[in-house]
């Protein structure tokens, strides 16, 4: 197998032009936003501003980097030559999973699962065994104990409304 090639100064042109594209995109859909003032006199425009504004100025600078030789500190590429399509497709079906059944067998079972499947996609790119079922018992249980505080903290601390399993909004 040949070593994978570094990108030409046109390819990292085209990332930083292509964070620049989105940063405005971002600025443009941010000025659509109402800019009353809410809670402690920021309106529901300002983060959508400043991440804007950031990746405007990040995508100038890769760009102005990329134009001026292309970007030295870049470390050489790793992995592997071809793309792994079997752990691509779990990671897929976990963030397909979460987005098809959060609101069927809530927030925290979704993203559990979410978790436990690209888990197992991730373990097959990295050439390590996927696993039997015990290792997808242990995967949905690490999933509910991360998932679980994050709702919890969500719905009980910052009043924000999550699909839940029950009406009690602690599951």
């Amino acid at each position: 197998m040949s070593e994978p090639q570094a990108a030409s100064p046109f390819h990292q042109t085209l990332v930083g032009a292509g964070v620049l594209v989105i940063g405005v995109l971002l600025g443009w859909g941010a000025w659509s936003i109402p800019s009353a003032a809410g809670y402690a006199g920021v309106g529901p425009n300002f983060l959508p501003w400043i991440v804007s504004i950031a990746l405007v100025v990040c995508g100038a600078m890769l760009v102005w980097e990329s134009r001026t030789g292309g970007f030295r500190e870049m470390d050489p590429p790793s992995g592997s030559v071809r793309g792994d399509w079997v752990a691509l497709a779990w990671v897929s079906a976990g963030v397909l999973a979460n987005a098809a059944l959060i609101t069927t067998i809530g927030f925290v079972l979704a993203c559990a699962l979410c978790f436990a499947l690209a888990v197992r996609g991730l373990r097959g790119a990295e050439g390590k065994p996927a696993g039997g079922l015990r290792q997808s018992v242990i995967d949905l249980a690490t999933g509910i104990a991360i998932s679980a505080p994050v709702f919890w903290l969500f719905t009980k601390l910052l009043a924000i409304n999550l699909p839940g399993l029950t009406g009690t909004g602690w599951l």
